[in-house]
């Protein structure tokens, strides 16, 4: 037989083909968007739908949800009183067409009585879904659950891809995209609602602003507005807000606003306190609401402490109906006052249905925790989002008392340093607790009920011993076992540390340990008051251990961070991370280390003030400043790489301290900077401890490395706090170099938070210790911050262009190219001041080039802000735009909120001079809502521009109320923009 020829085989295989993808195309099911432009897709691949006139065809039938509509019907939905005269034949084209565009699906498109239809399947239509999705979240809602319903009407929203039906013509579809615009605001008021019930006020007022100007005379708008506004302690522009209303209404229609944004302005004016939180959490916590549930895992070997126990649930039960009931347990270190408030507090938790807090107050260590800090953290636990929480303790006390008052909530305050520490943390409000630990006895607690826990009784010190040795082992020698436990002092921990080491040992007999307990060399003879007694107790652990596990205890408790990274303690003990994890992992077991979180390790304060004498006793000076140099050197190195990735190009690594160890090494920026964060506290800690040896100027140089943590706002207090103590140090002892450096690094983050006076104070003194040394790095630096201070006091305009021009050949003299864009940019936004325009758009062009050769980086960001705010001067508002915008991604993308709040403020100012005022207020709320960055001052410059915005909105009174904050903050400050503000102020108001 003759052998087929090629073209067979050709066909044959295309023939299967195209029968392959006819097959494929048949599994993948069509859907539809009508919610934005009008869509069809066949799986992820988009279909032709044709002419305006047939998606107008298409949208027809798919918005009646199935049903046929006729011929005249589909007419007079397309051209409504105008149809062609062949009408008719044009429906018919437009539904063959979509057939075949549908098609292996082309019956989804029938033809019924003369009409047509489409039938598509469940989820086959965009606005099916979000009705699915709406009826949801309504049932989420009704059962409580808010967090989902928000969800739910977010995703619903999420559907929305611009105008519905979009650029489709006849009269149906203009009906239709009205009525789905409407449908689409009133999603939009119930998600926005459901914001303001999640306690989510201060995010949505930018977006709420927004809409209002869009949507003047939509009350129930205006009425989240000022909701969300009084929430956010902004009572002035609430009131506003609604004065602005009833002029408006009154003025376009002739109406008062309607009883219910009535009712609220009176609530408002009557600081009702059932405003100051969301309903629903006030009443009762849903499972929307974030509940807390913070304790510490209780141990599974609790023993005794009876009558501790009945005392303290007692007073825990009877809390409801009662203002607050507060408990106070005090003893010696290692007693077991953690162990039993915890204890109680677990079977206590059924008082307390809307959460529990915990909090270790360190008030054992030389640094107690702050209660500014900790409430911080404690309204965050209840659901406030950072940009809410305000700054003083007392603002945050307030509302933390606020966040509880309603609900019944139990808070255990563990080691507690004093009575001053923990008043402001005490709830306050009916219904709820405090449980308080410490080493004090707090006769000063008003209202406490004070329990003196002492050790344990014999019978309960050998119950906990045999529990965790087991009752095998302790049972055959039952003497030698109270006799360790005696030799423990009967202390719970010292017991619990005794014991662990033996269960581990299965070589060891009780009767081995006691032996050991009973060499006074290895504990003290008896038990006293304080630290004497804690260290009795760690005695006993300390003694078991080998020599490389004791010299890992000694050396690791010098530093005074709040605990400490594996790589960072590999460093401190001279070995590498395998070797140090393993001894780490060791002294976790003998309960002498904690291990705070995978790769972190902490010490209990008590134990590292031990681990501290220990190292004093048994290891040399030179053994105890090494170990310390070596952290430092290591923290330097590493904190210099994260800058150099940051800065590429910049020289700053060339000039600090040289480290002998060389840092990590990160695989991309994000590793990096996620380690600076992280590190912050430990490296600012080391900074501190270094300043008050002999590397002071490690540990300046070691804060000009880590400057991100200044600049990103979040860090701010704690880093100013670093760097004076260190100046302060440096001046003492006559380092000049050091402290021209510490000073710079001060006057750098004063001035970010408005604080010009001393910022400029400290730069007068860094330049003049900069200049006595030849330091260029602090020269440049302290110019260009006297620069910024000129500037920012818009008067020195001359000062100004006299010390950028200084810090230019600085950093010029030792070939600093970011340093000279960085000037060079600053220069141009003094010009832009100063009129000289043309002049400040060529310097700022000139910085984005430098900073463009180096790389994407954070200083390109800086650049193109500078750049942009000089085209808004010349009036190149669109080019403005887009380098603000391109600055503000960079800020973000570099976790700098301070940036990318002035980056706001700035694209404001653009939006509002091209008389867009809407999109202003929208970026000036945005700048607003990084609450604390910046400081009062900077607050006080958007406060202002926000009311421009708003006038311009119409929203005058609320202008107003934004003015009269803004003023009262500069002559607070004693700043000279309060004259331009009360300019802007009317007469009578300004008065």
């Amino acid at each position: 037989m003759a052998r087929q020829t090629g073209p067979c085989n050709w066909e044959q295989r295309q023939g299967e083909t195209m029968a392959g993808e006819k097959e494929r195309a048949q599994e993948q099911p069509l859907r539809f968007t009508v919610l934005g432009p009008v869509r069809a897709w066949r799986g992820e691949e988009l279909l032709s739908t044709g002419s305006p006139q047939q998606r107008a065809l298409l949208a027809a039938l798919l918005l009646r949800g199935g049903r046929t509509a006729t011929a005249p019907e589909l007419i007079d939905a397309l051209w409504g009183d105008d149809p062609p005269d062949a009408a008719i034949a044009a429906l018919r084209t437009y539904a063959s067409r979509l057939r075949k565009a549908f098609t292996p699906h082309s019956d989804v498109l029938v033809s019924e009585s003369g009409g047509y239809a489409v039938q598509v399947g469940l989820g086959a239509l965009d606005t099916d879904v979000a009705e699915r999705l709406v009826a949801e979240a309504e049932k989420a809602r009704h059962s409580g659950d808010r967090l989902r319903a928000h969800e739910l009407i977010g995703r619903a929203l999420d559907l929305w891809d611009g105008e519905a039906l979009a650029g489709v013509p006849g009269p149906y579809a203009t009906n239709q995209r009205a009525r789905l615009s409407e449908w689409q605001l009133v999603l939009t008021e119930t998600r926005l609602d459901l914001d303001l019930e999640l306690g989510h006020h201060t995010e949505v007022v930018s977006e709420l602003t927004a809409l209002t100007a869009a949507h003047p005379l939509r009350e129930r708008l205006r009425e989240l507005l000022m909701l969300a506004l009084y929430r956010s302690g902004r009572q002035a522009e609430a009131l506003a807000v609604y004065n602005d209303t009833r002029r408006l209404l009154a003025e376009d229609l002739g109406v008062d606003p309607c009883p219910e944004l009535s009712e609220l302005h009176r609530r408002i004016l009557q600081a009702d306190a059932d405003l100051a939180a969301p309903v629903d959490d006030r009443a009762h916590a849903g499972p929307g609401f974030v509940r807390p549930a913070q304790l510490p895992a209780t141990v599974a070997d609790f023993t005794g402490r009876v009558a501790f126990v009945d005392e303290l649930s007692d007073q825990l039960a009877t809390a409801e109906g009662r203002v607050m009931a507060v408990s106070a347990v005090a003893g010696i270190g290692g007693v077991g006052k953690t162990t039993l408030a915890v204890h109680v507090a677990h079977a206590a938790r059924v008082h307390f249905p809307d959460g529990q807090l915990y909090v270790d107050l360190q008030g054992a260590g030389p640094v107690p925790a702050e209660p500014n800090a900790i409430l911080g953290a404690f309204l965050r636990a209840l659901g406030t989002p950072d940009n809410a929480i305000p700054e003083g303790v007392q603002e945050r006390a307030a509302l933390y008392r606020s966040m509880l008052d309603g609900r019944r909530v139990l808070t255990l305050l563990d080691n507690a340093r004093d009575a001053a520490q923990v008043r402001p943390l005490l709830p306050g409000t009916e219904g709820c607790a405090a449980l308080i630990t410490s080493r004090t006895r707090m006769v000063d607690l008003e209202g406490a009920h004070l329990v003196d826990l002492d050790v344990m009784t014999p019978q309960e010190a050998l119950v906990l011993f045999t529990r965790i040795v087991g009752t095998e082992r302790v049972s055959s020698e039952r003497d030698a076992a109270m006799d360790v436990v005696a030799a423990c002092g009967f202390l719970p921990l010292a017991i619990r540390i005794a014991a662990s080491r033996l269960a581990s040992r299965r070589t060891w007999t009780v009767s081995t340990l006691a032996r050991k307990l009973a060499n006074q060399r290895r504990r003290l003879d008896e038990l006293r008051a304080g630290d004497l007694a804690v260290r009795a107790t760690f005695e006993l652990g300390y003694g078991q251990l080998e020599p490389q596990q004791a010299r890992a205890f000694r050396l690791l408790g010098l530093a005074d961070g709040p605990d400490i990274s594996l790589a960072a303690a590999a460093v401190v003990l001279d070995l590498d991370t395998f070797d140090a994890e393993e001894l780490l992992e060791s002294l976790v077991d003998a309960s002498l280390l904690e291990s705070a979180a995978p790769g972190r390790y902490r010490y209990h304060d008590l134990v590292r003030l031990y681990a501290r004498d220990c190292a004093e006793r048994h290891q040399s000076a030179a053994d105890r400043e090494a170990a310390l140099s070596r952290l430092l050197d290591f923290y330097l190195a590493t904190a210099a790489r994260v800058y150099a990735m940051e800065r590429p190009g910049d020289r700053l690594g060339e000039h600090l301290a040289p480290a002998d160890h060389p840092g990590l090494a990160f695989p991309h920026q994000d590793a990096a900077l996620d380690w600076l964060f992280t590190e912050a506290d430990c490296l600012l800690a080391c900074a501190q401890q270094a300043a008050s040896g002999t590397a002071l100027g490690g540990a300046a140089d070691l804060l000009l490395a880590a400057m991100d943590l200044a600049e990103s706002g979040a860090n701010a207090p704690r880093y100013e706090a670093v760097s004076h103590i260190v100046s302060e140090r440096a001046h003492t002892v006559g380092d000049t170099r050091a402290e021209g450096r510490a000073r710079t690094c001060l006057a750098k983050v004063r001035n970010l938070t408005g604080r010009l006076e001393e910022a400029d104070a400290e730069a007068e003194r860094a330049l003049a210790l900069g200049s006595a040394v030849e330091d260029h790095v602090t020269m440049g630096r302290a110019l260009t911050e006297r620069g910024i201070i000129a500037h920012l006091s818009r008067t020195r305009w001359d000062d100004a262009e006299r010390h950028f021009l200084r810090a230019i050949d600085a950093y010029r003299a030792v070939d600093d190219q970011p340093g000279e864009a960085s000037a060079l940019c600053n220069l141009s936004r003094a010009y832009v001041e100063m009129g000289r325009i043309d002049s400040a758009v060529e310097l700022a062009r000139q910085g984005v080039r430098i900073y463009g050769s180096l790389g994407r980086t954070l200083r390109l960001a800086n650049g193109k802000y500078a750049l942009g705010i000089a085209l808004t001067g010349a009036g190149s508002l669109a080019h403005a735009l887009e380098q603000l915008t391109e600055a503000l991604g960079l800020f973000r993308e570099h976790r700098q909120p301070l940036w990318e709040g002035m980056t706001h403020q700035r694209l404001a100012e653009a939006h509002l001079s091209i008389g867009r005022p809407a999109e202003a207020a929208t970026h000036a709320e945005q700048s607003l809502a990084l609450r604390g960055i910046g400081g009062e001052w900077r607050r006080a410059i958007v406060l202002t521009l926000l009311g421009k915005a708003l006038l311009e909105l119409g929203q005058n009174e609320r202008a107003d109320a934004c003015w009269r904050e803004a003023l009262s903050i500069h002559e607070r400050l004693g700043a000279p923009e309060a004259d331009d503000v009360r300019g802007l102020l009317t007469p009578a108001t300004a008065a």
